[in-house]
């Protein structure tokens, strides 16, 4: 609490300029450099998740394989295949794969349905564990900024030929930038955490829509199979 109080002194005295984020960086901007390297990381990665998320599932399954079921009815394959290429989203890809061999036997269709699901599985879960990667290398880099900073803080306390003012400046700036690195790592890692509780229930969301569409769908052909003989 004394030394927080002693930081708190010396940024008031010297009007917060030199002794903020700024003087921080300035005095040792290496590990902070990292963690601002670690954030890009952090935010291309979600970027790039969240856009694939809803760009790529904007679909409306049950509303689409509704329309597949009708067509499958009147015994309108084609169409209904033709329905599916109109996009590349990847629940119209499996139920094409599906519908490609609505002729077959009804263990075929299971495995043209389970291969083209395992394509397409791997494509959800993508880089989204990187985040817990990410949010321990902050972590760590931020603690180490904060050890390295304390050790060259002390160093030049220790060192002859300081005023007890000057050693008391040292080590309130050093303090500071200790917690400066601690604080830009934790709080990367804690939005990584956030970002990654949030698009990986997203990804499982949509992992059991793809699994409940690959269900329809063999049923649905499965039906029909029987239902026509083959």
């Amino acid at each position: 609490m004394r030394l927080l109080l002693l930081v708190a002194a010396t940024q008031a005295q010297s009007g917060g300029g030199e002794s903020g984020f700024m003087a921080a960086f300035k005095d040792s901007p290496y590990f902070l450099i990292l963690n601002m390297i670690v954030s890009v990381v952090v935010v291309t990665v979600v970027v790039e998740r969240l856009i694939f998320q809803l760009t790529k599932y904007r679909v409306n399954s049950k509303e689409f394989f509704a329309q597949i079921k009708k067509l499958v009815a009147a015994n309108n394959i084609d169409r209904a295949i033709k329905l599916c290429e109109a996009s590349d989203y990847p629940i119209l890809q499996l139920v094409k794969a599906g519908l490609t061999h609505a002729n077959k036997s009804a263990d075929e269709i299971d495995a043209a349905l389970s291969e083209r699901y395992g394509e397409l599985k791997p494509a959800i879960e993508r880089r989204i564990g990187w985040l817990w990667s990410l949010a321990n290398i902050a972590t760590l880099v931020g603690l180490l900024g904060t050890v390295v900073g304390l050790i060259h803080t002390f160093a030049a306390v220790a060192a002859q030929g300081l005023s007890q003012a000057d050693k008391q400046r040292v080590l309130a700036n050093g303090i500071a930038e200790a917690m400066y690195n601690t604080a830009f790592g934790l709080g990367i890692a804690v939005t990584c955490m956030i970002c990654h509780l949030y698009l990986n229930t997203k990804a499982k969301k949509l992992q059991h829509d793809l699994e409940g569409t690959m269900e329809r769908v063999f049923n649905l052909l499965a039906i029909t199979h029987k239902a026509s003989g083959y």
